[in-house]
């Protein structure tokens, strides 16, 4: 009899461990690839267009505009010049994740050469331990901002999606679940009053012209922004990007300019890395509302910017800084109610809004080349991203960040 309860407990246990076994395949990582996106206009990078595009070729002010030779197109300082990637997840169980993300050849070297040690072998599910070895391993070589940082996100963003496809469930329902059924959206493009006709929360318009075209230019964002408000009328968000391109007395002389215009905010009056003048621009103008936080990458970069109140809207990019950084982003800013709106992000960014309570609205940048049409931001990559009707996005319940890839897309595999 013993024998028999002898037998049956082993047939147990090998059973008990077989399926230790399967699960562990279903999420052990095995192989990690990564491709540079050679189609033009498909993937993170928003700046990789033809000659002629708005995003690149009209005048934008920018932090190297203050030089004249490069003042009237951003693709002519090389903004473009590095291009997206794309990688992907694999497990020994044959499931699979991607993401597409920032970095180029660089992101490539760095995830196949540096990162990928910590990847390869380890449960896909340990994502806040998977952050934190190749956040600490990159802290020599990164600081807290630009091509490593992206590139973990990018990993991040891959990760994510990996799971939520094993688990069979949307990436925004692993986070918490949704808090609203669809997401209000505004537009970030030159066709303000075009964006209001179709039903958006909102308009961001670039600022032409910065510090280097002196008291003129001044007048001229004046004009152009009086009139946009004229055209969109009193009650509608109008909001402007400076991406950077201004200093202290200018952002100061910016908004005492277009007091009347009341704008919801000026965004990115000032590079990331300047703290302190942040704190100095808001203390000067405090009706104005700021927004800053597109090129912060890490919850240390916004961690006095939240603390200070030197701005009143947060801006992680998920696709600079991944998932896993901004919800302790909007963990924190939640604290100081603060407004989290991501900066551009596509699929990544309505994930995180639609369960965010500190998110009443998401950003959609306009990439058609004229801004004329409703064009995914990410392009081609994806067969299916969504993308606003009537000022608003829908999402599905399709497992991961619900993105398909499209395989007419070009990627060499590095």
């Amino acid at each position: 009899m013993n024998k028999f309860f002898f037998l049956i407990d082993l047939l147990f246990i090998n059973k008990y461990q077989k399926i230790l076994i399967i699960m562990d395949k279903k999420y052990k990582i095995s192989e990690i690839k990564v491709s540079i996106v050679k189609t033009q206009s498909a993937g993170a990078d928003y700046t990789d267009h033809a000659a002629g595009h708005w995003i690149n070729d009209t005048i934008i002010a920018n932090p190297m505009s203050i030089y004249p030779a490069y003042q009237d197109s951003r693709s002519s300082w090389g903004m473009d010049a590095i291009k997206g990637i794309f990688i992907e997840i694999f497990t020994e169980g044959g499931h699979h994740g991607f993401a597409t993300g920032f970095g180029g050849y660089i992101s490539s070297w760095i995830i196949k050469n540096h990162l990928n040690r910590f990847l390869i072998g380890a449960d896909c599910r340990d994502i806040n331990l998977l952050y934190d070895q190749m956040y600490r391993a990159a802290i020599p070589y990164s600081g807290q901002n630009g091509v490593v940082m992206n590139t973990i996100a990018g990993i991040d963003l891959a990760l994510w999606d990996l799971v939520g496809k094993i688990r069979g469930e949307p990436v925004y329902k692993m986070i918490g679940g949704q808090v609203r059924d669809k997401l209000q959206t505004y537009v970030t493009g030159p066709q303000a009053k075009l964006s209001q006709d179709w039903g958006h929360a909102g308009s961001k318009i670039p600022l032409p012209y910065g510090p280097g075209d002196g008291i003129k230019g001044l007048k001229k964002n004046q004009e152009y922004i009086m009139e946009t408000r004229k055209q969109v009328g009193p009650d509608y968000r109008l909001m402007i990007d400076c991406y950077m391109a201004l200093d202290v007395p200018y952002s100061i002389d910016l908004a005492n300019a277009v007091k009347e215009a009341n704008l919801f905010w000026i965004e990115e009056a000032l590079p990331p890395h300047d703290l302190e003048s942040h704190k100095h621009i808001k203390s000067a103008c405090p009706w104005q509302k700021w927004a800053t936080g597109e090129h912060t990458n890490t919850r240390y970069g916004f961690r006095n910017i939240i603390r200070d109140r030197s701005v009143d809207i947060l801006q992680p990019d998920l696709a600079y800084a991944g998932m896993t950084e901004t919800l302790r982003i909007a963990a924190m800013a939640s604290a100081y109610d603060l407004m989290v709106i991501p900066h551009c992000s596509g699929v990544y960014a309505y994930n995180f809004g639609i369960s965010s309570t500190v998110t009443p609205f998401n950003e959609f940048i306009n990439l058609h080349p004229t801004a004329e049409k409703i064009v995914p931001i990410f392009g081609k990559i994806f067969t299916n991203e969504p993308v606003p009707v009537n000022g608003e996005v829908t999402l599905t319940d399709l497992p991961g960040f619900g993105a398909e890839f499209n395989d007419e897309v070009e990627l060499e595999e590095i």
